[in-house]
């Protein structure tokens, strides 16, 4: 049976491959079908209008989309991809509706919020060590896991300095904020909580040559993650979905 509302993925993958392997993954994690959750695929053209009555929350996956490259570097594609997310923020924020952004979600909300996001703190792909802060060990979607668990990062830009409305909920080694959560219902990730090992190997294969990694290290990267567990993150995807649903 489906839910009352569903849930709204919005994508930004032009890959079809790795399009369809997130919102697989988003499914998987969440423990939603097709039904109820919904995609939007925002780089293959204009978001429609989205009711937020219609919705229980939405989730932000990731993409090559970097929030701090310099405007005229952008693509068409994504200045208009930036600006439509930032009116549709502007009432998410406004009501405090149900949001979770994994990766992108960071750079979209965290600048939206007023915090400076750049290159300090990239990382490699691979699985990192996350650490919940106390505001995290006591946060819904984070209470009773471990207070340090694997997560799999890599990304190029990352919250330098956290948006004044935010909250730390989790960092890593590399990475200062891996995790915050904006008012009470709005939450970024700097990992990806709906990956496993099959779909960063997807993804590894697929983004070989967007400056990552350097291409000849491909096999070296993916034996690494391929011994990573990384089990807890996807259960942030799916309390998510049951505290919202």
């Amino acid at each position: 049976m489906s839910r009352v509302r569903p849930f709204l993925l919005l994508a930004t993958r032009a890959e079809d491959q790795a399009a369809d392997g997130e919102y697989a993954a988003m499914l998987r994690a969440s423990g939603l079908d097709e039904r109820d959750l919904h995609r939007v695929r925002l780089e293959a053209g204009p978001m429609p209008r989205i009711d937020l009555d219609s919705y229980a929350g939405i989730v932000l996956g990731g993409g090559p989309f970097d929030s701090s490259d310099p405007e005229d570097s952008k693509s068409t594609t994504q200045r208009r991809v930036e600006s439509e997310l930032r009116s549709l923020l502007d009432e998410v924020v406004d009501r405090d509706f149900p949001f979770l952004g994994a990766c992108y979600g960071v750079g979209t909300l965290g600048v939206h919020q007023g915090g400076v996001v750049d290159g300090t703190y990239a990382e490699p792909i691979g699985a990192v060590p996350v650490t919940l802060t106390d505001a995290g060990r006591s946060d819904p979607l984070l209470a009773g896991l471990p207070d340090t668990f694997e997560a799999f990062v890599g990304h190029k830009e990352a919250c330098r300095d956290l948006p004044p409305t935010a909250v730390l909920l989790a960092s890593s080694p590399a990475c200062p904020v891996q995790m915050f959560r904006v008012r009470t219902n709005l939450y970024a990730t700097q990992f990806h909580p709906e990956l496993d090992v099959d779909g960063i190997v997807t993804r590894i294969r697929i983004y070989q040559h967007y400056g990552y990694y350097p291409p000849e290290t491909m096999d070296e990267i993916i034996d690494r993650v391929q011994e990573a567990v990384v089990t807890v993150p996807p259960l942030i995807l799916a309390r998510f979905v049951e505290r919202y649903g």
